[in-house]
């Protein structure tokens, strides 16, 4: 698929969550219809999409019947099956790539990936049994983190090893699976770049916004970042540079660490990202939209900032809040329509907008 998609078109979503109704929302600004795949009844992005498909990644008709009624396929989360991917990539383009989205897959391909194009990232070792634990941690010390290989995300599956005394308890709680063990960067600060690439090779970025955590969840996300003019540069080159080596097209969350000895990439996330969601309310063209423009083959959109914002997430009771924060002048609320609110379950996120400095 060279040409762009006329309006009309339908873009194939794998994954039903909050991203896909984002999407669904900015592909409807454009003219251009979703479907959803979703193996799960009641999905968020099913109250928004043109069409939804909720069956298993393993039910063969169903992909290909979802194949075949859309002209491209994307995704909004990253664990998908590979026997899935193989069929559906026979019938219509994936985009981002599938070599995206197996290096993001797997830590150890990650961070292989990441350093050898140059860039600089934590000390890791790959873990597998006790014996290789004990080693890593000779090599890298504590603090340090053990962490699966796959299916991690938001603090899920990884261990804070503070003493060696503690890494059988470490081991255990990841139940055998593979993993690698990383040490523990002095950071001043976490920032993210949201960048896009299209399939002419176009990029282009957002500004960085400096990230904060809790509990191993993104609580809120600022913008501008505390750096430094050279910093900013540096942040948007790494994150140029892994869109063109992974010839990647779509839009991409690179997460970096700030450190006297320069910036480290922490992880890469092959889709749009919930550190990207301040641009809903600070940019002309949101992160969402720009990934459904790149995936459509149309022309990347302005990423200009035009406000400073601030972008919290509203996690499980948080949702008990709206009302108040719905009184906020300057306060933007974007809620993702799920039924029941949960510890660690992400309902929604509100931009808090101010004049740009």
């Amino acid at each position: 698929m060279n040409e762009p998609l006329p309006t009309g078109a339908t873009i194939g979503i794998l994954g039903g969550g909050q991203l896909g109704r984002m999407l669904s929302v900015a592909a409807s600004r454009l003219g251009l219809r979703t479907h959803i795949y979703e193996p799960s009844t009641n999905a968020p992005a099913a109250d928004v999409a043109h069409h939804t498909t909720t069956a298993g990644y393993d039910d063969i008709d169903a992909l290909r019947a979802f194949a075949a009624s859309v002209d491209v396929i994307t995704y909004e989360f990253e664990n998908i099956p590979t026997a899935a991917l193989d069929l559906l990539e026979q019938m219509r383009p994936i985009r981002p790539n599938r070599r995206a989205l197996a290096t993001s897959q797997d830590r150890i391909a990650e961070k292989t990936f990441l350093t050898g194009i140059g860039l600089a990232i934590a000390p890791w070792a790959s873990v597998t049994t006790a014996a290789d634990l004990d080693k890593a941690l000779a090599q890298i010390g504590t603090p340090s983190i053990l962490k699966t290989t796959r299916m991690g995300y938001d603090g899920k599956g990884q261990a804070r090893i503070m003493s060696p005394a503690e890494a059988p308890t470490a081991l255990a709680v990841l139940q055998g699976a593979p993993a690698i063990l990383e040490g523990f960067i002095a950071f001043s600060r976490e920032v993210s770049v949201i960048a896009a690439r299209s399939a002419t090779g176009e990029v282009a970025a957002y500004d960085p916004g400096e990230n904060v955590h809790r509990d191993g969840i993104l609580h809120t996300t600022t913008l501008p970042a505390k750096l430094s003019p050279a910093q900013r540069t540096d942040a948007v080159l790494i994150a140029a540079r892994i869109l063109n080596a992974l010839d990647y097209v779509g839009v991409l969350g690179v997460e970096l660490f700030v450190t006297p000895q320069g910036l480290l990439v922490n992880e890469i996330a092959p889709r749009v990202h919930n550190s990207g969601h301040w641009t809903q309310n600070g940019c002309a063209v949101d992160q969402f939209e720009q990934h459904i423009r790149a995936v459509a083959g149309w022309p990347l959109g302005d990423g200009s900032r035009h406000a400073d914002v601030t972008m919290e997430n509203l996690i499980g009771d948080d949702i008990a809040r709206i009302q108040d924060l719905a009184r906020q002048p300057n306060t933007a609320l974007h809620l993702y329509g799920k039924s029941e609110a949960r510890p660690g379950r992400k309902m929604g996120h509100v931009n808090c907008i101010r004049p740009k400095t």
